[in-house]
């Protein structure tokens, strides 16, 4: 009070701490955030690492029973219609393959979800400082 501005010094202080505390909020709030995306991350890393190895062994066991299967029918009729057969068994895989590819490629074409979660809780933060904002313009 002797520089002549009452309660000067104090009014600084209740500035410093309020920055201070607003500086430490953003600052955890922050740390949450990442810490979600970390979270998304690795949940994410484990969904593609198992639909790559459920997908590989899958198409291991379902290529080598196509094949025995065609081999069987073919020898199977061997004496009347071989080159049918063989004809029929060659359009199937290709067809196959070729369907494969194209929900292949669509699946690819569609993005995906990673993050979403983390856009959408920076979203809400966004919108709650922008109400508060807006409800205490001082």
């Amino acid at each position: 009070m002797a520089d002549g501005t009452p309660g000067g010094e104090a009014s600084r202080a209740g500035l410093f701490a309020s920055l201070t505390g607003l500086f430490g909020t953003a600052l955890a709030l922050l740390q949450n955030r990442l810490q979600l995306l970390g979270v998304e991350l690795a949940e994410e890393r484990l969904r593609l690492l198992s639909l790559l190895t459920y997908g590989a062994i899958a198409l291991v066991c379902l290529s080598a029973g196509l094949v025995f299967l065609a081999v069987f029918l073919t020898v199977l009729f061997w004496d009347s219609n071989r080159l049918l057969a063989l004809g029929i068994f060659s359009a199937l895989f290709l067809g196959a393959g070729i369907a494969t590819l194209l929900v292949a490629m669509n699946f690819a074409k569609s993005g995906s979800t990673l993050f979403t979660a983390s856009l959408a809780e920076l979203a809400k933060d966004r919108e709650a400082l922008a109400r508060d904002g807006s409800a205490n313009p001082r």
